[in-house]
């Protein structure tokens, strides 16, 4: 049984998120319709994170074992390509050992946020980034990032009600680009909890507008209450850019 690993790119504006869903139009929804047309029988596929309701992606890892493909393994991209909505590409193709999977066996997974920062929105941007017609403070943005940086215990950025083991998680980097009027913040983790990147963000967003200081979110932090930290922000903005293996 070969297993094979796909790299997915995905505009997500249209879709109920990447995770399957009964009645709904979604990312793994559309790739497993294209696999079944090319296999001859029905595969479930496995992703390396679960994207939520307009969220995109640029490196979406995907993996499935089938002996049905007759397809030569770099052909496709293009044999999937064909099938699928323009909104999704499949960009990179390999067959791998038999223990890879593409959710478990990740090291670390990069998610970025995108925001605008004008007096007007941009019409080419309002599908992909988070307008702000108020200019952020983008120093403190930038110092108080390295309170997450490490492993920590990340309950206070999780979405409520999530059912995890544990929500303890480590951050290797962040990463802020504040140049032009597209500024950016990515994360790099070992793992991250149910809408935490757009949780964090939404509280540097506030730090950036002065309504939080450094010493109030590092007591966010240390509560581990998600009522207290700052709203999640739109999943626009949002964007699964890449996954490390070993």
């Amino acid at each position: 049984m070969k297993n094979y690993r796909l790299v997915v790119q995905y505009d997500g504006t249209d879709y109920a998120g990447f995770q399957i869903q009964p009645l709904e139009r979604t990312i793994q929804g559309e790739l497993e319709k294209a696999l079944a047309t090319l296999a001859s029988e029905k595969i479930r596929i496995a992703g390396a994170g679960r994207t939520d309701s307009g969220v995109h992606s640029e490196g979406q890892t995907i993996s499935f074992r089938t002996e049905k493909l007759t397809v030569p393994v770099e052909r496709l991209p293009y044999a999937f390509n064909s099938l699928l909505p323009k909104d999704i590409r499949v960009i990179e193709s390999e067959i791998m050992p038999s223990d890879f999977h593409a959710r478990y066996s990740a090291l670390e997974k990069t998610y970025r946020y995108q925001i605008y920062e004008s007096e007007f929105e941009n019409v080419f941007y309002r599908r992909y980034a988070y307008w702000t017609r108020t200019a952020l403070d983008w120093e403190a943005i930038k110092s108080c990032t390295k309170l997450f940086i490490g492993t920590k215990d990340y309950a206070s950025f999780a979405a409520s009600g999530s059912s995890v083991k544990t929500t303890v998680r480590t951050i290797s980097k962040v990463e802020v680009h504040n140049e032009g009027f597209l500024k950016t913040i990515s994360f790099t983790a070992d793992g991250f909890l149910y809408n935490m990147v757009r949780n964090l963000v939404g509280t540097l967003v506030d730090v950036g507008l002065g309504r939080l200081s450094l010493q109030q979110v590092d007591a966010i932090m240390e509560s581990r209450d998600r009522r207290l930290a700052s709203a999640t922000m739109a999943p626009q903005g949002l964007f699964f850019e890449s996954v490390k293996y070993s």
